[in-house]
């Protein structure tokens, strides 16, 4: 692709990017370090959910299950994290190097970051929106609504 025209950065848009950059990697050392804990935590529900005497029924199957979930939410957390990550160094460097590449790249990750929450967003809300519906739909075909007027 052609570069058809180039954009100079003033002062206060480099002073931007950077500020922008510093509290990225502050952000994404806490998520980093966040994602740490939720692996601590499910570590620690392993072996605290294994000391537990087994029980017949539905919570007995679940012991293993928290663990995962934990798992399962750090392994979903870890991408948005890297991708700001990224962002964070790349632009730093870009900056100090004065490499518009650089910043290219870095810019190229935090729309990485931002389309993964966008997405993860979309998600969520069409999950309760299906919640909604699916409560909705049980109670009217439960009548246990019904019953109590």
């Amino acid at each position: 692709m052609e570069n058809i025209s180039k954009i100079e950065l003033n002062e206060q848009a480099v002073d931007a990017l950077k500020t922008s950059a510093k509290w990225s990697m502050f952000l994404a050392i806490m998520g980093f370090i966040g994602i740490a804990f939720m692996i601590l935590g499910a570590i620690m529900m392993t072996s605290v959910m294994s000391m537990l005497p087994e029980t017949p029924g539905p919570f007995g199957n679940m012991k293993g299950l928290i663990s995962i979930i934990y798992i399962v939410m750090a392994a979903l957390y870890f991408a948005p994290i890297y991708y700001l990550y990224k962002y964070a160094s790349d632009m730093k460097n870009a900056l100090l190097a004065s490499n518009s590449d650089l910043v290219a790249t870095a810019l190229g990750y935090l729309k990485s970051h931002h389309k993964y929450l966008g997405i993860s967003i979309i998600i969520l809300i069409s999950l309760y929106f299906l919640l909604i519906i699916g409560i909705i739909v049980f109670f009217a075909t439960s009548g246990i609504a019904a019953s109590r007027f």
